[in-house]
């Protein structure tokens, strides 16, 4: 069995020696000064392993990280720290690195912890195979569906994918447009380079801007190191903007005009920098209505909407829930280690029959949910949450021609939900060995909202 390839940089030569050393046994070691010459080595051979310095001469570990995390595929990072530089080091974790570990080193734990982080790594590379062959099965790159409307979207992304036409996504929240989105640009030209995403939404209009362009050290308080932002980081792959209706206007502005002529400054300079990056932009609001509303520019708009591609909600291509539910639970089940070989007819009428006002994201937490609290080999009624089966109660009225009770008096409607529900709880009871608490989990519902069904159903 080949051993794992490890590359420790570090400008003190005693350290690096040391380590090399140390773990010459178990790993394939190779040694850098730098941070530059550790990219070279990195480039010419990734290996499995980097552990680095933070502080050293030149590029640091932190910018260090960064550009490790540009690669297509970027090996393991575990950074060396004093204690003065801890939060700096978890700075450097949010930017891709694995773990950190303080000086002076353990050496028992640093094995520990690269151990753990090679089979983190081994795992995420046996799901990400998982994942390429459910594509293959069902759809395009991620892409889930064979209704009409899925088949357009898929059309036009096979057309769009080799442009740099910038790209703007619509549609309602958990649609999937960032699965569109990272489909083009897997599709495209720009596969082997990095797809960047920035959620607009979560930051607020100072660290947005610092996010996107960067920022010079000292361009305002606690700016303590030059910071790289995503069009940097994106280089020439692709720079994904979720919720981009959110920006505020100083914002816009400086987005128009990286759009417009592929440069801009870093917050606090001076020195132009060239971006090739490709823009997709998606939102859930519309962007029209935003324009006329003053809230959103109107030249903007068009720079993003050179290319529309508009992603329907789940209840409108309701011939790929079942598609959609076969695929995340195959996902679900390999992810959580369970062996679960489908669902019964019962619990696929009642997910079909649901209306998904959360679409596709709202699906897959909810499959998710129901395979980690399942009990059997296969799904049944009583493992889909209540609060979905509630809600499907409301939604159908009872002439409504998806309602199993079609026809029947509403009092009796009424006595056969009731009836249904109390034979759920006491299954989840028995099921659960009578234990209230793990019978509530399993049901979907408080263990307060359980013990007032008891007493209304008498299952006390």
């Amino acid at each position: 069995m080949t051993k794992p390839r490890v590359l420790i940089v570090d400008d003190e030569r005693n350290t690096r020696e040391g380590l090399a050393k140390a773990f010459a046994g178990k790993y394939q070691v190779e040694l850098a000064e730098s941070a530059d010459r550790g990219l070279s080595l990195i480039r010419e051979s990734p290996p499995d392993v980097v552990l680095t310095d933070l502080r050293m001469p030149g590029m640091d570990g932190l910018a260090f990280v960064r550009r490790i995390a540009t690669l297509p595929d970027p090996p393991l990072v575990i950074l060396f720290t004093a204690y003065g530089s801890l939060q700096t080091a978890i700075e450097a974790m949010k930017e891709g690195a694995y773990d950190y570990l303080t000086k002076p080193l353990n050496l028992e734990n640093l094995e520990m912890v690269i151990d753990r982080g090679l089979e983190s790594r081994i795992l995420r590379a046996e799901h990400a195979q998982m994942r390429r062959e459910l594509d293959r099965k069902y759809g395009l790159e991620g892409i889930v569906g064979n209704s009409r409307a899925m088949e357009g979207i898929i059309e036009t992304v096979r057309q769009v994918a080799p442009a740099r036409s910038t790209i703007l996504l619509t549609g309602e929240s958990g649609t999937g447009k960032e699965v569109i989105a990272q489909a083009v640009h897997r599709l495209g030209p720009r596969a082997a380079k990095p797809f960047v995403v920035v959620h607009c939404a979560s930051l607020n209009p100072n660290l947005l801007e610092s996010e996107l362009f960067g920022h010079e050290k000292g361009a305002y308080t606690g700016a303590h190191d030059r910071q790289i932002g995503r069009f940097e980081m994106a280089r020439e792959g692709t720079l994904f903007l979720d919720e981009i209706g959110e920006i505020d206007a100083s914002t816009q502005i400086k987005l128009l005009r990286v759009l417009e002529n592929r440069t801009f400054e870093r917050v606090g300079g001076t020195t132009p920098i060239r971006t090739e990056a490709r823009v997709i932009a998606a939102t859930n609001r519309n962007l029209r209505e935003l324009v006329q509303q003053g809230r959103f520019r109107e030249d903007l708009y068009y720079r993003l909407n050179v290319v529309n591609i508009e992603i329907p909600p789940l209840r409108e291509r309701r011939e790929d829930i079942v598609l959609l539910l076969d695929h995340f639970l195959k996902m679900s089940a390999a992810e959580n280690g369970k062996a679960i070989n489908g669902f019964s007819k019962e619990a696929l009428k009642f997910l079909t029959a649901y209306s998904w006002p959360g679409n596709v994201r709202e699906l897959r937490n909810c499959v998710e949910r129901m395979v980690v609290m399942a009990r059997g080999a296969t799904l049944t009624v009583s493992d889909v949450p209540v609060d979905i089966r509630s809600a499907l109660d409301e939604e159908h009225s009872p002439n409504d021609p998806q309602d199993p009770n079609i026809g029947e008096p509403s009092n009796q409607r009424n006595l056969n939900i009731d009836l249904q529900e109390r034979q759920l709880i006491a299954k989840a009871l028995r099921e659960c060995e009578g234990n209230r608490t793990r019978a509530a989990e399993k049901l979907g519902i408080s263990r307060r909202t359980l013990h007032r069904k008891l007493h209304a159903y008498n299952l006390t």
